[in-house]
């Protein structure tokens, strides 16, 4: 989606919705947003997402935790491209949980 502009329909341009249930608790929203990170589809997501996750989601308020998640309806290869520097991310994405992400240092 990179370089593409981004309607208001919902989280991503694509309309697609959050997964959270209206009135779930955080610490369930927590776990879901944890499994999501660790199973996106490439090995090199899970590590890099999964890690960023396990470090930094138990002190995320709710707002946070909505744009952390906005962030993982985003496609792989431009999640990636932005934690890594190699493309900016778009304006409305360049968040405080951006910014961690882009400070993130994968660890073995």
């Amino acid at each position: 989606m990179a370089g593409q502009e981004r309607d208001a329909r919902g989280p991503d341009a694509q309309g697609r919705e959050s997964m959270r249930a209206p009135g779930e608790p955080i610490e369930v929203r927590r776990k879901r947003l944890r499994f999501r990170s660790w199973h996106r589809g490439t090995k090199e997501m899970d590590l890099l997402v999964g890690q960023f996750a396990d470090g930094h989601l138990a002190g995320f308020d709710s707002a946070q935790l909505d744009r952390f998640e906005a962030l993982l309806l985003e496609p792989d290869p431009d999640l990636y491209n932005w934690m890594t520097g190699a493309a900016e991310p778009p304006p409305e994405l360049d968040h405080d949980v951006m910014k961690l992400m882009r400070g993130f240092r994968y660890e073995p």
